[in-house]
């Protein structure tokens, strides 16, 4: 895939500061008096046995040497870092520090033959704070000045280091000299950014807004999906002994671990079948006079569920009666007859009316007459849409989403898609590969891609290279294109779906660089696999875009000893012609009492894998004219507790105002981050939750929502001492530039006042302000009670943006003279 060079990036990099990030060059702040140094010994000329006064070495990782040379940058003494083997080394010092400040840290750094490897070469960093870490230096550099700002959030004391490595492991030779930490004095600075609306970046590609969706606890059954019952299918077999759930039993949601169906009658009535079994391994035979109930159903009073229950009497001719129960007594359940049960299967419809609300609701088969086998059953909510849940779906539609990603997430390396084709009551279940539970089959690739179309979202499908091969990755996607000539188009034909779909996008496995997941293999061997599995999709089909499975810096010592090539580089050299994207994934943990520096890791955590693709695929020759874009198909915050099932986070106000910030990290990437896939939209680490019967947005789905429909797509320059405030700001132009969009985050908790100039083009006075804001970064959304919220108002802009504590604040202003209403950004 060929790509333009990003200018824009460039200019970028020299003037923004992402929030709490690092910088090579600061504004200066206003100051009353020269700041003191807190850094300890600071140009190391004060000794103690041959060893500097305050700092001591540290080993993170490898090996290497500590010196204390006597040929610093003024001819003083220095310390020095030197490897051949490869180290994460560092010279620390511990200093005390005010919480809740800003520093500046800064020094000299030299270095002499300096490879990066899998770390990043030479700089400064705060240890307990990861986003204050400087530019790193790499090759032969004479003394080179770095800084960076430090924002100590509740932190009394942090640690220096002059580190050499990295969060990986470097080769060469570093040296560092006056150091500096100085207290930054921010009394007399007011924010102030300068649009220049002429000097703009490569467009945001709206796959930015993408999303991601696997088979994991309540993402897909119980969120997206509207099918109530746990284990329809009965893969567990119905047993004396009750006990279905295995894990996060004390919580709403806990996970099913063996059959949900008790047995009412004696414990011999009910025994399972083996043989010509209706679906799966077996099927339960229900005696006269006794049955089956599924507990823990959530329903809502005078509202409708329909559904369906196999059933066949090999013997004689019998009778079931099904009732849906709500409460004790007989005004609290509905039932329905079936008559002259026969000796084949068939499917018997269901319906009732709930008289009342609880998540106790019970469903009751119950047989009379001759013994029964129950071949499958089914239950959902009459207002489902095609099997789809209609309260999570019209969420879904609110969040705009432009991309799917499914089924997986490490589900899929041990997933065959051919499970979850045909008729759905005959699809195997299957115990799930990866996670907890029991994996229904009844959301396969039709079903996936039915959901896309609703939501008007581009799907993309990821084959298995886990378990998975080639051929089967061929056939799937001949189900997904194929002619009817072929075997997979064949069976799309004969499942109802005569037409291809024309799937375009399609992932080459997920995280095969990790021991966790199946199939996992050395990097030299994956990299013939990928390029088996992707030249055998491309003879399927060539027009797909395939996503390799990429981790910048990974090596997997204890399984790959031998391998020296970060993960990403050996996909890079082996495999850049048998892929166009190259998929990246970074999850980040809370950091409770620090909320800028809690924004702050999205913001790192993007530039990180940018910046570090750059200067990797500088290396190998890709940059300037053939830059693999990466796909970053997993991101988000990922942290306890688990509430609404398994991976259930709660997500609160400081996590929304991370997610802004993450995408504002993108936007200054636009050349190369062409993707992004939010993990996992429904309950599992998702923007939405769901209850048994209501569906809602979490913090973190507003500013996904919001950006995706006023945001710019245009990227513009600017520049301003906003940083240094701790705020992160973005703008763009929106298609045909008729309006200028202004996203401002402040993690800060105090308000303020955003002087904004703007250059190469006039606006009119007018437009709109949305906000996503609270008194208390802590807050979150429960059903009922929206804590957090958009909020939306008419603006009278006047060369200034008025921002509160704890907020995202996007404004949109018409640009003067434009016909057009300034609208959405983007559709």
């Amino acid at each position: 895939m060929m790509n333009r060079p990003h200018p824009f990036r460039t200019l970028v990099a020299s003037f923004v500061l992402p929030a709490l990030g690092a910088c090579c060059v600061l504004i200066a702040a206003a100051a009353r008096a020269e700041p003191a140094n807190l850094a300890p010994n600071a140009d190391f000329e004060q000794a103690s046995n041959d060893s500097p006064d305050g700092w001591a070495p540290r080993t993170w990782d490898g090996d290497g040497d500590f010196t204390y040379p006597e040929d610093g940058r003024d001819g003083g003494r220095a310390v020095g870092i030197a490897s051949r083997e490869g180290g994460d080394l560092s010279w620390t010092a511990q200093v005390p520090v005010e919480p809740n400040s800003l520093y500046r840290l800064s020094g000299w750094i030299r270095t002499e033959n300096l490879e990066p490897g899998t770390g990043r070469g030479a700089l400064l960093n705060v240890h307990e704070l990861r986003p204050a870490a400087t530019p790193a230096l790499t090759g032969s550099n004479d003394w080179t000045r770095v800084e960076t700002l430090v924002r100590t959030g509740g932190q009394e004391t942090i640690t220096v280091n002059c580190l050499f490595g990295g969060w990986g492991e470097s080769t060469g030779k570093a040296w560092f000299d006056d150091i500096v930490l100085e207290p930054i004095d921010l009394t007399e600075l007011k924010p102030e950014v300068t649009l220049h609306t002429d000097k703009t970046g490569e467009p945001i590609n709206p796959f930015i807004y993408g999303q991601f969706i696997e088979h994991l606890g309540r993402c897909i059954y119980g969120g997206i999906w509207a099918e109530m019952l746990e284990d329809r299918k009965f893969y567990f077999p119905v047993t004396p002994d009750y006990r279905p759930y295995r894990a996060l039993e004390d919580s709403p949601f806990p996970v099913v671990g063996a059959s949900p169906w008790e047995i009412l009658g004696p414990d011999d009535s009910v025994t399972m079948v083996g043989e010509d079994s209706f679906v799966g391994d077996h099927t339960p035979r229900v005696a006269a006079g006794s049955g089956i109930r599924q507990r823990d159903l959530g329903v809502v009073s005078g509202k409708e569920y329909e559904g369906y229950v196999w059933l066949r009497a090999p013997e004689q001719a019998a009778t079931a009666t099904v009732t849906l129960v709500w409460t004790e007594g007989d005004a609290g359940r509905q039932s329905v007859a079936i008559e002259n049960v026969g000796p084949e299967y068939r499917k018997h419809p269901l319906r009732f009316t709930a008289g009342a609300s609880t998540d106790e609701a019970m469903l009751e088969i119950g047989i009379e007459g001759a013994p029964v086998l129950v071949g499958t059953a089914s239950l959902m909510p009459a207002d489902n849409v095609d099997g789809l849940r209609a309260d999570t779906l019209e969420l879904l539609k609110q969040l705009g989403a432009t991309m799917y990603r499914w089924p997986g997430g490490n589900f899929v390396s041990g997933y065959d898609w051919r499970d979850g084709i045909g008729d759905r009551d005959r699809r195997p279940p299957r115990r799930n590969p990866a996670w907890t539970g029991v994996e229904h089959n009844d959301f396969g690739m039709d079903e996936f891609l039915a959901f896309c179309r609703r939501v008007g979202a581009e799907p993309v499908i990821t084959v298995n290279t886990g378990f998975g091969d080639h051929y089967s990755a061929r056939q799937q996607v001949e189900y997904a294109n194929g002619s009817t000539d072929t075997i997979g188009g064949r069976w799309r034909a004969e499942n109802g779906n005569p037409e291809p779909y024309g799937t375009k996008y399609w992932c080459v496995g997920n995280e095969m660089w990790g021991d966790w997941q199946l199939g996992f293999m050395q990097l030299r061997h994956y990299t013939l696999k990928h390029n088996l599995v992707a030249r055998a999709m491309w003879e399927a089909d060539p027009e797909l875009e395939l996503v390799g499975s990429g981790a910048l810096g990974r090596i997997n010592r204890r399984f790959d000893p031998n391998e020296e090539r970060g993960w990403t580089r050996g996909m890079l050299e082996q495999c850049a012609d048998k892929m166009d994207y190259i998929a990246e994934h970074f999850y980040r943990g809370r950091r409770a009492d620090d909320v800028p520096g809690h924004v702050a890791q999205m913001v790192e955590a993007v530039r990180e894998k940018a910046e570090g693709h750059r200067k990797l695929q500088a290396e190998l020759g890709l940059l300037p004219d053939r830059m693999m874009p990466i796909a970053m198909t997993e991101w988000n915050y990922w942290h306890h507790p688990y509430v609404y099932g398994e991976l259930g986070c709660v997500y609160d106000l400081a996590d929304a105002l991370g997610i802004a910030a993450g995408l504002h990290e993108y936007f200054r990437h636009s050349d190369i981050m062409q993707m992004a896939h939010y993990a996992q939209t429904v309950n599992v680490i998702g923007c939405i939750k769901t209850t048994k019967t209501e569906a809602f947005f979490a913090t973190t789905g507003l500013p996904l929502m919001l950006y995706r429909r006023e945001f710019g797509s245009i990227p513009v320059e600017l520049t301003g001492n906003h940083a240094m405030l701790g705020l992160d700001v973005a703008a763009a132009w929106t298609d045909g530039r008729a309006a200028l969009t202004v996203a401002v985050v402040n993690p800060m908790s105090e308000p303020q006042t955003v002087a904004l100039a703007v250059e190469g083009a006039e606006l009119a006075g007018e437009g709109t302000v949305w906000t996503i804001a609270g008194d208390d970064p802590r807050l979150y959304n429960e059903v009922g009670e929206p804590r957090v919220q958009i909020a939306e108002e008419a603006l009278k802009f006047d060369g200034q943006i008025d921002v509160a504590p704890y907020s995202i604040t996007l404004v949109k202003l018409r640009k003067a003279g434009a016909t057009c209403s300034p609208g959405r950004a983007k559709q």
